[in-house]
């Protein structure tokens, strides 16, 4: 059920939520080590560089079709842009995607090192699991700290972007089947969409489980949109829009679905995701008008 807030309305809570967040990844990255030292520089420049913030808003809006209140979630949509925001730092590496341009700036080995920036990433990641686990909010009255870091840990690792990654690079200069290519979408970007989406239902713990399905099924479908959105954008759009380097993926051999199957097969795979996808959430019973609104700007979003 989607309760439909006025335009402006919604667009004000987005923005309500993005000034609180904002707030609080500058706060937990002034008290994480010496702030001025080379590392800590190096993690607020990955950090707070005006990324469009989409997952810890996904985060947001799962908590307003749980009917959770917004503050409750702001440990777990930090957590999720740190990770975000570590996984970007380590993918532009040389020895990962080797690209220079990041949000529009130099990606933060360049800024600093190829050292600080690896390390930075570490430590980002690590404050991401520390801001789950020290939130007094999330253990009172229920355990779910526990179970966010389960499904935050489970999207980073071999099973989630680490072992997407790997595909990815194993995967250049190839020709991937769809699935095999899906699959590894699914789990490079996917999966941190999906944890964003699911880890407000640990705090409620009641939810049918029917209704955790129709999250999840939502989450795994707009990801994989999500990602093949991007790999439009990366032969469609410009630098200076898009604030990384367009056309890089053909430049690296990258696997892309578009590069695989053409641009018009990629807008109708695409749109045959989107209608699942909102399928899906049509049947979860809570308010999903913000996930909804999310999933537009997600999978129709220009940069």
């Amino acid at each position: 059920m989607a309760v439909r807030l006025d335009p402006a309305d919604r667009e004000a809570r987005f923005e309500a939520h993005l000034e609180r967040l904002e707030g609080e990844l500058e706060r937990r990255s002034r008290q994480s080590g010496d702030p001025d030292s080379a590392l800590c520089r190096a993690m607020r420049y990955a950090l707070l560089n005006g990324g469009k913030r989409l997952r810890p808003q996904l985060v947001y809006a799962s908590a307003e079709a749980l009917g959770l209140a917004p503050q409750r979630l702001d440990a777990a949509a930090c957590a999720v842009e740190l990770i975000h925001c570590y996984s970007l730092v380590h993918d532009d590496l040389p020895a990962m995607d080797d690209d220079d341009l990041r949000r529009g700036r130099p990606t933060t080995h360049l800024a600093f090192d190829e050292a600080t920036a690896i390390l930075a990433g570490d430590a980002l990641q690590a404050l991401a699991f520390e801001a789950l686990a020290s939130e007094p909010g999330l253990n009172h009255p229920l355990p779910a700290a526990a179970a966010m870091i389960a499904e935050l840990a489970s999207a980073c690792g071999a099973a989630g972007m680490a072992g997407g990654q790997a595909q990815d690079m194993a995967l250049e200069r190839q020709q991937p089947d769809r699935d095999t290519l899906e699959t590894m979408f699914q789990l490079k970007t996917g999966a941190l969409i999906r944890a964003a989406v699911m880890m407000p239902t640990a705090l409620v713990p009641s939810l049918p489980g029917t209704q955790v399905d129709d999250l999840r099924e939502f989450a795994e479908l707009i990801g994989l949109a999500f990602q093949i959105r991007d790999d439009l954008l990366d032969v469609e759009g410009q630098t200076e829009v898009i604030g990384k380097t367009a056309g890089a993926d053909e430049a690296h051999g990258k696997a892309t679905w578009p590069g695989l199957f053409g641009v018009e097969a990629a807008y109708c795979r695409i749109a045959e995701l989107d209608d699942r996808a909102r399928a899906a959430l049509n049947r979860f019973e809570g308010n999903s008008e913000a996930l909804h609104w999310l999933a537009d700007r997600l999978v129709h979003r220009q940069s």
